[in-house]
């Protein structure tokens, strides 16, 4: 496969198109006896009365049932082309609501609910899968549902290390699957047009951005131990491991996310909010910037990292990324020093958009200008859901397709591994290796517990 194709992000197909397996036969040969159709055939499955008929839906499968898969699954229920088929995760009760949700919304049954997602991926009638997992799963679980064959949608961050991201890239384009990153303001007008007013130099020459980040969620309290706790009866939690490190069971460590949820900010599963939260931000920094554009060094002035407790990752930080073309990022958690959202600083004015999407600018008259047909217009998506189903039919690349997810990805675990370090560090783009620096090169990777591997 021609190497543009697999890295660029132009709408370019991912693999020449091909006819849809169609879902009745797939269903009749790979789940004999686990359906029951009836002998009456209702217009709704031949597609009439403004239905999609079922050989031309996507069926996908829901890899971890917490938080932030409930948005997806709402999502994907949503749409009429797509099918919630099935659903994985190691704790029972999270997987059994979702199933019976699924089930429920389809005013019927016919959604099973799997402990391992490799028993998910084994079946031949999914088309595609949403990763809604801790980072630390995130690479291990996309390659794997790639490898069989499924499309992916994966969380932010892309990945835990650029080892990682750099792996789910290749086997992104050597199976020609079609993968979306969840970094959604892609999908959200406003950030768009910011981006597009950047990018057409409404600001004059683009010098400097400033990004600032919720770093750490309310009633999370750093210094503290739990006390270790037995495993719930029907939590699979060396499965909830994978390949992190084993450690004491608490409830804190294993909540749902976005709740008082811990492994957010624990480095055995994530780098912390400095990736797991800032790539939403940094992606439309380098949007704005141009995707094209890498960093050539970081430097990361200051972190504040727990020196005890569960919490092991910073929880506040200001770093400064230089790019090849001369721009610099200055990155920080919220108000150490910027706020929330991002600011680009141009040789004739700035704008700013905050994490709600709402638009500011110097020259509030530069809010309203038009954007030409011969100036540059950004990709445009509907949401990230329907992006995803409308890739997966056309075999494009999504607006947040591999080669975007992994480069907001990166840019966040140079930051961190910087501040890890407490130095500035160079960074070959093409080679996506530190300068000269073996110790810094040795973070780019982490070793994944056996049986785990890439």
């Amino acid at each position: 496969m021609d190497e543009d194709l697999c890295a660029s992000n132009t709408g370019k197909p991912v693999q020449p198109n091909l006819s849809r397996r169609r879902f009745l036969g797939r269903v009749g040969s790979s789940m004999a006896g686990a359906w029951v159709f009836p002998s009456i055939v209702p217009s709704s499955a031949l597609g009439r009365d403004g239905a999609v008929a079922p050989s031309e839906r996507i069926t996908i499968g829901l890899i971890g049932n917490g938080h932030i898969n409930t948005r997806h699954r709402e999502a994907f229920l949503a749409e009429k082309d797509a099918r919630i088929v099935a659903v994985a995760d190691p704790v029972r009760s999270r997987r059994e609501a979702y199933r019976e949700w699924v089930d429920q919304a389809y005013a019927g049954q016919g959604c099973l609910g799997y402990q391992d997602f490799r028993e998910l991926l084994a079946r031949k009638d999914i088309d595609a899968v949403c990763i809604g997992t801790p980072d630390h799963w995130h690479a291990v679980q996309a390659i794997e549902a790639m490898r069989a064959g499924k499309d992916v949608y994966v969380e932010k961050p892309l990945t835990l290390t650029v080892a990682e991201g750099q792996a789910v890239k290749d086997v992104a384009c050597t199976t020609a699957r079609v993968l979306q990153t969840g970094i959604q303001r892609r999908s959200m007008g406003s950030y768009r047009r910011c981006c597009e007013l950047v990018r057409n130099q409404r600001i004059g020459q683009l010098t400097r951005i400033e990004v600032g980040i919720l770093a750490i969620n309310v009633g999370v309290k750093i210094g503290v131990y739990f006390p270790t706790e037995p495993v719930p009866k029907g939590f699979d939690y060396d499965l909830w491991l994978g390949p992190a490190t084993p450690a004491p069971f608490c409830s804190q460590r294993v909540a749902r996310g976005n709740e008082i949820c811990y492994w957010y900010y624990i480095s055995d599963y994530t780098v912390g909010f400095i990736s797991g939260n800032g790539v939403h931000f940094v992606d439309i920094a380098q949007w704005g910037l141009g995707d094209e554009i890498k960093p050539r060094e970081v430097s990361t002035l200051w972190t504040r990292v727990p020196g005890d407790g569960l919490v092991d990752d910073a929880i506040a930080w200001h770093a400064e990324v230089f790019y090849e073309n001369g721009v610099v990022m200055s990155y920080s958690s919220e108000g150490d020093p910027h706020p929330d959202g991002i600011k680009f600083i141009g040789t004739e004015g700035w704008i700013h958009i905050s994490g709600g999407g709402g638009i500011t600018a110097s020259q509030p008259s530069m809010l309203k200008s038009v954007i030409g047909p011969n100036e540059i217009h950004l990709e445009a998506s509907p949401n990230p859901h329907r992006n995803f189903l409308d890739c997966i039919k056309s075999r494009q690349i999504p607006v947040a397709g591999p080669k975007v997810g992994h480069h907001c990805t990166t840019t966040c675990n140079l930051c961190e591994i910087s501040g890890r370090l407490g130095r500035k560090l160079v960074w070959d783009a093409a080679s996506e290796q530190f300068v000269r620096d073996p110790g810094a090169n040795r973070l780019l990777s982490r070793s994944l517990r056996l049986p785990w591997h890439l």
